[in-house]
């Protein structure tokens, strides 16, 4: 496990068992969460390799090497997966602020929630 992770870090995980490699995820869990030793658990966003000819859907969101990936990555802001924390492998970046603020109201566009 990778000790010290914290919101909005990305990170290298395999989130499916039958996933054959890890892939990158977004870590959206509060960093109260993720420093908690009686937390085991985390949520994130998963990380697929973006396909140039496809565009993104309006839930999702594209982050590449600024934030620590080696090409762009699409990300799905609908679906939120739970890990546990010993599955995470390595931090291999962090998501700038701008683009936080795009995940957030890509979560609340996509799961309709009022503000």
């Amino acid at each position: 496990m990778t000790p010290g992770i914290r919101q909005w870090d990305v990170i290298r995980v395999r989130v499916r068992p039958d996933d054959r490699d890890e892939h990158p995820a977004v870590v959206v869990s509060c960093d109260e969460f993720c420093t908690s030793e009686n937390r085991h658990a985390v949520n994130v966003l998963y990380g697929t390799t973006r396909r140039p000819d496809i565009p993104p859907d309006r839930y999702e969101i594209v982050l590449n090497g600024a934030d620590g990936l080696e090409r762009p990555t699409v990300f799905n802001c609908g679906h939120l997966y739970t890990i546990e924390r010993r599955k995470i492998s390595a931090t291999l970046g962090r998501v700038a602020p701008e683009l936080r603020r795009q995940i957030g109201r890509k979560i609340v566009a996509t799961y309709r929630l009022p503000l």
